[in-house]
């Protein structure tokens, strides 16, 4: 992602993706796991929202107002709450939070090693995967080619 200042986004908003982030990953004492409204982790997200910076403070402002300022409001995902209001009725929109805070806070190195992998990027070593069931891909190959080969004839 585009790296942007965290200066793009005034205190309210920081605020509100701060109160946002512990209800979505809120922190776990049994592992150590921090929460997503980590200092580090909010910093991350602040830093690395890059195209996604216009969105993020449209839905950052949007979920302020809708919690009439109550930063209160916005700390549950529970059923009839604020947040699973908007996200009914915003799905895009609370996609693009959600992918910002879950990518920030699974690239942070404590949060990697609490469950049990390498802080690294993924190349070039690689991870290796446990083979799984490949008929989970029956539906896919069922469905047909859904593509048109390059060298149908067509001119380009």
């Amino acid at each position: 992602m585009t790296k942007v200042t965290a200066s793009a986004f005034d205190d309210v908003q920081r605020e509100t993706l701060r109160a946002i982030a512990a209800a979505m990953i809120p922190p776990c004492r049994e592992s150590g796991l921090p929460g997503a409204d980590d200092p580090a982790i909010i910093g991350d997200i602040l830093a690395s929202a890059g195209r996604d910076t216009a969105a993020l403070v449209g839905v950052l402002d949007a979920l302020h107002s809708a919690a009439g300022g109550n930063l209160d409001a916005l700390r549950s995902a529970e059923h009839g709450s604020v947040l699973a209001t908007f996200r009914a009725e915003n799905p895009a929109l609370a996609g693009v939070l959600e992918l910002v805070i879950a990518q920030c806070y699974y690239r942070d190195d404590r949060v990697l090693l609490i469950i049990g992998m390498e802080p690294r990027p993924p190349f070039p070593k690689g991870y290796e995967i446990e083979e799984g069931d490949w008929s989970l891909l029956d539906p896919v190959r069922a469905r047909g080619k859904i593509y048109r080969d390059a060298d149908d004839g067509r001119a380009s």
